[in-house]
């Protein structure tokens, strides 16, 4: 029932606004997703370490380095250290036929055995100077650099990014693809060819650290200055890139509708009216947020990922709240009837709020536990299948309390709405099950912007 404001409604207001405040700074607390630019620092002891997943772009036949036809993706930056390495350690770039077995060898309890089983497939196709110099893949680099100096395995300055100790080219022309970035404290022995752990202990009282700053981009970082390079793409990974349009499209359609609807609602002052604003506000102030991000990371390869996490959060509210509103016109409110009985109510609410739970539930899930190695979204997960389920049974609630609305209305024009409200409101119901079991035959490389 909507009345006027009291005492009681207002204590809820603000019990809600406390709750959604101390969710987003949970929330913000979460693990930060991964940059197109990497900096940090790798301890050897921790002995492996995954930096990054990005996908280049299919490179063009006509590509030609330095040229503005140049469409080959560049991963490279500097990687150093303040102690001195007895041995270097392994930089690691890997498209994921190569990577899978190098990653699944990773945990053996001997590191020794470790090394030897990671790169055991890898040395009979990855060019080594001393033990494979007929090999053409250029994977890996022996790190940390010498301060100011090049990669050891890095012998052309002209084939290495200015102010940079390294440069991986990447060039594939018949598909985009994943490559997979990581470091890990094994070294070749160049006398036997043989993979061996570093054991920092035998040289260092603490484990030595490694400074690195790495950028990973599709285009030539050489030519930014030019007309033909295009930002837009530059700094995203094959799966994302267009997500920035797509978020100004978005920003466009929403800076239009919110101050109409805004407008309406002074003027008609209708509980649905209020409530759908309220729904539509949300979404407005995500893609503000979101769009903030893109913008942010299209210019830096950063962004910021909180306002990301706080805009697909306020994103979730809008669409559960978009739900309450559907649910509560299924039941005749503010179209057969202003007041709701108590029971129905509290079914309501036990119904719709474990689903809003369970909706963010999903989202930490999918920052937190879902491996970014593996190709899954998250409705191929177990809390994506309950969200779905549930989403199912709300939809087959709301179409039998639709019905019974309908069996006790009169009014052929209000009966002519609830058709046309039904209809159009299953379908929004019925999208994302549809949408993610399409997704689940769709390419990883396109299923990110089928399911934004």
């Amino acid at each position: 029932m909507w009345t006027r404001n009291t005492p009681g409604r207002t204590r809820w207001i603000v019990l809600g606004a406390a709750a959604l405040w101390m969710l987003l700074g949970a929330v913000g607390e979460l693990p930060v997703a991964r940059a197109a630019h990497l900096t940090g620092t790798f301890e050897v002891d921790e002995f492996f370490r995954f930096l990054h997943k990005f996908g280049f772009q299919k490179t063009e036949k006509h590509s030609q380095k330095d040229t503005e036809w140049d469409t080959f993706g560049y991963i490279y930056g500097n990687i150093t250290s303040s102690v001195n390495f007895t041995v270097p350690v392994t930089l690691a770039v890997l498209d994921k036929r190569s990577f899978l077995e190098y990653y699944a060898n990773r945990n053996d309890y001997d590191r020794d055995v470790a090394c030897q089983r990671m790169f055991e497939k890898l040395d009979k196709i990855v060019y080594s100077r001393a033990c494979n110099p007929h090999a053409e893949a250029d994977y890996l680099r022996r790190i940390p650099c010498e301060p100011g100096k090049l990669c050891v395995d890095e012998d052309t300055r002209e084939n290495v990014v200015p102010g940079s100790q390294f440069t991986f080219v990447i060039s594939d022309p018949n598909v985009p693809r994943f490559w997979y970035v990581s470091m890990v404290a094994c070294y070749q022995n160049v006398s036997t060819c043989q993979w061996h752990h570093y054991d920092y202990r035998k040289y260092h009282p603490e484990p030595p650290a490694i400074n690195y700053d790495i950028t990973l981009v599709n285009g030539n970082p050489n030519r930014q200055t030019l007309s033909f390079f295009n930002p837009l793409l530059f700094h995203f990974s094959f799966d994302q890139q267009n997500t920035l349009e797509m978020y100004l499209i978005f920003f466009v359609v929403y800076l239009l509708m919110v101050p109409l609807q805004i407008y309406a609602v002074r003027l008609q002052k209708h509980p649905v009216t209020r409530l759908f604003t309220v729904s539509l506000v949300l979404e407005f102030v995500s893609v503000c947020l979101l769009l903030t991000h893109t913008v942010r990371y299209a210019m830096n390869g950063v962004g910021d990922e909180k306002l990301a996490i706080m805009g697909d959060i306020f994103d979730i509210f809008s669409r559960t709240s978009f739900m309450l509103i559907l649910l509560l016109l299924a039941k005749g409110w503010a179209v057969t009837r202003l007041q709701i009985s108590v029971s129905s109510w509290i079914l309501l609410m036990v119904i719709w709020i474990p689903y809003c739970a369970i909706h963010v539930l999903l989202y930490i899930w999918n920052r937190t536990e879902v491996d970014i190695i593996s190709d899954i979204d998250e409705y191929q997960t177990w809390p994506g299948w309950l969200v779905l389920a549930c989403r199912s049974t709300m939809m087959l609630w709301f179409l039998w309390e639709l019905r019974t609305t309908m069996k006790y209305e009169h009014s052929s024009q209000k009966l002519d709405f609830l058709l046309h409200f039904g209809a159009s409101s299953l379908v929004w119901f019925i999208y994302l099950p549809i949408v993610a079991i399409i997704a689940v035959n769709v390419s990883p490389l396109w299923r990110y912007k089928l399911l934004l």
